[in-house]
């Protein structure tokens, strides 16, 4: 009776997912010119493995701020059992035509390091304390050379304006290493779970060939590599939680 009364409880587990255009299944499709939503992107896979329901509340744009000012709303409406947070992509980007028009002048990111980790550690603290289980997912690598060159959009003049403020180009990709960082500091510090999906990317013989044409989104090869090292992850952690314990 007891593992009736069980298997009743997960296949009616909540899970939420809010985070940025990574978690929205945000692709740039170069066909076609434009950033489009990836039918088969990672947390799509997901659904059709996981006993219960998923919520996907990431919206392309998101910041930390911004996404965790809805999901105080989200989790009182819906009382998820699973939360994953998936942030920093734009929380460490920068305003890169106002850098491009005013090199010589101060140029802050979208979201201060120090207010990043801040609020990070809070989220934590407010889902815990209501029973909720929070996830981390940290951050793909990002190719820094197709990102310049995006942000710059091909542009000489931008492009020396921006490399005039930035120093180097590698900057991109240590920038956005720091953020990364946080996340796994963070996750350490207050012993919450996290997905390791950038070393699912660093892992692969030139991890460019998983990441759009911008330099930053994860292609659909890129979706396959993060659904397959979540799946991992809930094998590894919470296996009954999978329709099919093999698969």
């Amino acid at each position: 009776m007891s593992n009736d009364s069980d298997d009743l409880s997960i296949n009616r587990t909540k899970y939420m997912i809010t985070g940025d255009s990574i978690s929205k299944g945000v692709i740039y499709d170069e066909s076609r010119s434009k950033y489009v939503i990836l039918e088969d992107n990672y947390v799509s896979l997901m659904q059709s493995k996981l006993k219960g329901v998923v919520r996907n509340t990431a919206r392309f744009g998101n910041t930390l701020i911004k996404g965790i000012g809805n999901l105080k709303k989200d989790i009182q409406k819906e009382k998820p059992d699973f939360v994953l947070i998936e942030y920093g992509g734009n929380d460490c980007d920068f305003h890169w035509n106002e850098i491009a028009d005013n090199p010589e002048a101060e140029h802050n990111p979208k979201t201060d390091f120090n207010v990043f980790e801040k609020m990070l550690r809070e989220t934590i603290e407010l889902l815990k304390s209501q029973q909720i289980t929070p996830i981390l997912m940290n951050l793909p690598p990002l190719n820094a050379e197709n990102y310049f060159n995006w942000v710059s959009q091909n542009n000489p003049v931008a492009a020396a304006n921006i490399l005039k403020w930035l120093g180097s180009v590698t900057k991109i990709y240590w920038w956005q290493e720091r953020y990364n960082s946080t996340i796994l500091k963070v996750a350490e510090s207050t012993q919450t779970r996290i997905i390791d999906v950038r070393s699912a990317f660093l892992e692969q013989p030139d991890f460019t060939k998983f990441i759009c044409v911008d330099g930053i989104h994860p292609n659909k090869d890129g979706h396959q590599l993060i659904y397959d090292k979540v799946l991992d992850f809930i094998r590894n952690n919470d296996f009954q939680l999978l329709l099919d314990h093999k698969n």
